[in-house]
């Protein structure tokens, strides 16, 4: 039978050694290629084609989310699955949004994560114990909160921007550095620099009140009376 083929995204060597001696531990897993940021995970799945990308959530140049929506906009077929130690329910609210299979938390047991990788070969989606609960919580909140009586609709955005895009120029809007922006999304300083200039290319701004003012007309923030 035909191995499973796993691409490794991690900032870290320790746990990319990890993730290899524990892929080689299992008989039907083979350990095809190990990505050191998320631009190197998006250019390694084109180029290896895996069945699944073991995801890191908090790299440099290209974070795990905007990664694994890469990677499933040009390879749909290929599965993502998230590592992280953050058990937060924004994270796998936005992970399942950007595609990923599933959400693995890094303490997880080595049965925890076969049975992820498995999962999303069949098809299933798969998360740790903890996010389920958090995603099931969330999922409960949403809920009543739809009870009540409805409320001014959310910005729709700029359809040129991406997701976290559109969430850094609110951030930018509102005055944050892009040093605490970073801080604030658990990206890297670079990432989030990178962010802006695209931002400013996208919408053909060259200014930080520019920037400011189309936030205020999308409805991303409201101005001072």
């Amino acid at each position: 039978m035909a191995k499973i083929r796993v691409l490794i995204a991690d900032d870290h060597d320790v746990v990319r050694s990890g993730l290899r001696a524990l892929l080689r531990s299992g008989a039907d897993f083979a350990a095809v290629a190990e990505a050191v940021d998320g631009e190197d995970a998006v250019r390694l799945a084109a180029k290896f084609k895996p069945d699944v990308v073991l995801m890191d959530i908090s790299m440099p140049n290209l974070d795990g989310i905007e990664a694994t929506r890469r990677i499933k906009e040009r390879q749909p077929e290929v599965k993502v699955i998230i590592l992280s130690v953050h058990q937060d329910e924004e994270y796998a609210f936005q992970i399942l949004r950007a595609g990923a299979s599933g959400y693995v938390l890094k303490n997880a047991r080595k049965k925890e994560i076969f049975e992820a990788i498995r999962s999303a070969v069949a098809g299933e989606r798969f998360f740790s114990p903890g996010i389920s609960n958090i995603i099931v919580e969330g999922f409960l909140k949403r809920a009543g909160e739809q009870d009540q009586p409805e409320s001014p609709k959310p910005a729709a955005g700029d359809s040129r921007l991406t997701p976290r895009e559109t969430e850094v120029l609110r951030y930018i809007a509102q005055g944050y550095t892009n040093r605490k922006i970073a801080e604030l999304l658990f990206l890297s300083f670079r990432t989030v620099n990178t962010h802006r200039t695209n931002i400013m290319q996208k919408l053909d701004i060259h200014d930080t009140a520019g920037l400011v003012r189309h936030a205020i007309s999308l409805g991303l923030i409201t101005p001072d009376p």
